[in-house]
């Protein structure tokens, strides 16, 4: 499986079902197997920044860059693990655990007002100045029980996007 010109045997996609916690078929595994073949065009068995840069709809996500620093020299089973995020079998806690890490520009296990900020400016581009930036993530820390100043845990972070209806699905094609 670390080189994507062989094939997935039996073992490997069942390796990585049971990596992704069953939350994709085989089927749609081996889909993913082909699409991520593709992506990396380097042959290396895992995808590089340009790579998945090259692909339209990631490249026009506001988020691509955040994206990027969980992406970056992703191999096959963390590509499909990643996904299985988006699909509508995931879990609220593996969607929360994912958005996380969005938000978590640093690494360091903490989301601050400056990390929701940045997140913010990049969904909202020049849509919203930064004073109303700011007026919106005060207003939603506020709500959930929390001041502008902290810094908030992976559980401070769910009570805080909890009142938020998320919705984070991605169809994986089969055919």
């Amino acid at each position: 499986m670390g080189n994507t010109s062989s094939m997935l045997t039996q073992y490997d996609i069942e390796e990585v079902q049971s990596h992704c916690k069953g939350i994709f078929s085989q089927r749609e595994i081996i889909s993913l197997y082909e699409r991520f073949c593709i992506l990396d065009r380097s042959g290396k068995g895992f995808i590089l920044e340009d790579e998945f840069m090259a692909v339209p709809e990631f490249a026009l996500n506001p988020l691509a860059q955040r994206l990027l620093r969980i992406l970056e020299g992703v191999n096959f089973k963390e590509f499909v693990l990643l996904l299985s995020a988006f699909s509508p079998r995931a879990s609220f806690k593996e969607k929360m655990e994912f958005i996380f890490k969005v938000y978590d520009s640093d690494g360091d296990g903490k989301v601050t007002t400056s990390d929701i900020l940045g997140v913010l400016r990049d969904l909202s581009g020049s849509f919203l100045t930064e004073k109303q930036r700011e007026q919106v993530v005060i207003q939603a820390l506020d709500q959930a029980g929390f001041s502008s100043g902290c810094m908030l845990t992976y559980e401070d972070f769910v009570k805080v996007l909890v009142k938020a209806n998320l919705k984070m699905e991605v169809e994986v094609p089969v055919d």
